[in-house]
């Protein structure tokens, strides 16, 4: 592949994780939004984004990248985030501690906070597990991880896609698909059900 191939992958792949930020910051409803607010959702925006990275990066599939610095950037992006997973958390807390507590403890009339409730608890899920692969062993990882992962991503698309906010809805759809289409590959890549079998 040569280097304006290499170029143009880069290039459609920031769009596909940028563009929805970008066209979410032009959204005439922020006008009426409190600051922490519009940090909070913008936070959810870009935790979105970064599942769709992870496991592209964790594969080394983007141009110049080698399988180090593929292991290393996924490390690294998931450390983030889970920060923004955080902020987000927080910063609707901030705005509204009770509407989070129900959700938090799985009250929320509204079908999104559910989702959103499990998507949160999936995510820190999967962090803990990766913090403890040595201890679980390769295949025993393998397994909860991507479990977790498979469940984090799919709740963060129902949770995203039941919101009618600040994102620009064709970019969010796009957004949802390659998130999922990112976690079907990865099952595919890494079959955690052979290993354990």
């Amino acid at each position: 592949m040569g280097r304006l191939g290499q170029g143009l992958i880069w290039v459609v792949f920031g769009a596909i994780v940028l563009g929805p930020v970008a066209l979410a910051a032009t959204s005439p409803l922020l006008q009426w939004r409190q600051p922490i607010y519009i940090g909070a959702g913008f936070a959810g925006i870009a935790a979105l984004s970064l599942m769709v990275v992870q496991p592209i990066v964790v594969r080394a599939g983007l141009p110049g990248m080698t399988a180090f610095q593929g292991r290393r950037t996924h490390r690294w992006v998931g450390a983030a985030l889970i920060a923004c997973v955080l902020v987000h958390v927080v910063g609707l807390w901030i705005t509204s501690p009770p509407d989070v507590i129900d959700v938090l403890l799985f009250r929320s009339p509204t079908p999104f906070g559910v989702w959103g409730a499990v998507a949160l608890w999936a995510t820190l899920g999967a962090a803990l597990v990766g913090m403890a692969r040595r201890a679980l062993g390769l295949r025993r990882f393998r397994t909860f991880h991507m479990t977790l992962v498979t469940v984090a991503v799919g709740a963060s698309v129902a949770h995203t896609l039941q919101i009618e906010g600040a994102m620009e809805p064709i970019s969010k759809i796009i957004l949802s698909v390659v998130a999922m289409a990112g976690v079907v590959a990865a099952l595919l890549f890494r079959r955690p059900w052979r290993m354990q079998a």
